[in-house]
């Protein structure tokens, strides 16, 4: 059977990836960081379709669909990336794929690290849930009920005036190794799903407080944040791996690139007897070539977008899309 080339282009946030996947080998899969995020995708989107086509060594006509983010992200980045896939199809008389962001980290993270039916810890900026695949559908067995996990540690860094380079998140991890002191936070996991807006509220109004008594150092607050929100997604996590008889757990996301967190899932899974896979920053992060893997599955089975169907869905569900591609 011949390969089957596809290109992804992801642009559902802050960042905007071309990449390029031919049978489960990713050839070429470049990004750009933005400025201003919709006008940046529009000026960087065709620099880095033309990078993710060199470095890949490939022509136009090599390629054999175009998958694009199709949701969930924000509403402006996700249509400039949807018109470039649209444009490129009609161009290169190509079939089109509209992909779900959330299946495109799940199916990355199973292809680098070879995991096979593992419970998903997924853990981003705009997106918190825990998922395990059931007939056909990747089901969600918990999720944030407010804010997500990244988007939480990406305010707080505001509150303490933290650098966003390379990103408020590794800043914060980094601090957190040097903090000594745990500081109580509210621990909110209810159920199945967790809510972090009131841990936001209460450290946003306790820091500066605490710091000016020294009572406690920024340190000592990044590293008491990190244990309360990781504490509280590893149960979670471990309570859907149990209900599930799975002895496979997976991070994807950009929050997972943390390394504390990826110890704290690694210890839970020994004590089960199972294994943690995870990956790191360069399939973590949104890119395109996870668009990519997830279109080449789709493409395989059979699924295309038709044109008049190729628009965009800022609040596209993970459990939505039909898994044809999975026994």
């Amino acid at each position: 059977m011949r390969a089957v080339t596809v290109l992804g282009l992801e642009g559902s946030a802050n960042k905007v990836g071309a990449g390029l996947v031919r049978d489960g080998q990713v050839l070429s899969n470049p990004r750009f960081l933005p400025g201003q995020t919709a006008r940046h995708h529009r000026g960087c989107v065709l620099a880095v379709l033309r990078e993710a086509l060199q470095e890949a060594g490939l022509e136009p006509a090599d390629v054999d669909c175009v998958a694009y983010t199709k949701g969930p992200g924000m509403g402006a980045p996700l249509v400039t990336v949807a018109v470039v896939a649209r444009t490129l199809a009609q161009l290169w008389n190509k079939p089109l794929l509209g992909v779900n962001h959330c299946v495109g980290h799940i199916e990355m993270g199973r292809l680098i690290t070879g995991a096979q039916n593992p419970t998903v810890l997924y853990v981003s900026g705009g997106n918190t849930q825990v998922i395990a695949y059931s007939e056909h559908r990747y089901r969600i067995f918990g999720e944030t009920i407010d804010i997500a996990v990244g988007n939480c540690l990406d305010r707080f860094a505001r509150v303490l005036k933290i650098s966003n380079d390379p990103s408020p998140g590794y800043n914060i991890e980094q601090m957190a190794k040097k903090g000594q002191k745990l500081v109580e936070l509210p621990y909110t996991v209810k159920g199945m799903d967790v809510s972090f807006s009131g841990i936001l509220s209460h450290i946003e109004e306790v820091a500066h407080k605490m710091l000016a008594s020294g009572e406690c150092t920024p340190e000592d607050l990044c590293f008491s944040l990190q244990e309360t929100l990781f504490a509280m997604l590893v149960e979670i996590t471990e309570r859907a791996m149990a209900h599930c008889g799975s002895q496979e757990a997976l991070i994807v996301g950009g929050v997972g690139c943390n390394m504390r967190l990826q110890e704290m899932m690694r210890i839970m899974c020994a004590e089960r007897g199972a294994k943690l896979f995870a990956t790191d920053e360069r399939f973590c992060i949104d890119n395109g070539a996870m668009i990519a893997q997830a279109g080449w599955e789709m493409f395989r089975t059979g699924q295309v977008t038709q044109l008049e169907d190729s628009w965009i869905t800022q609040r596209y569900r993970t459990d939505e899309v039909e898994v044809t591609w999975r026994d």
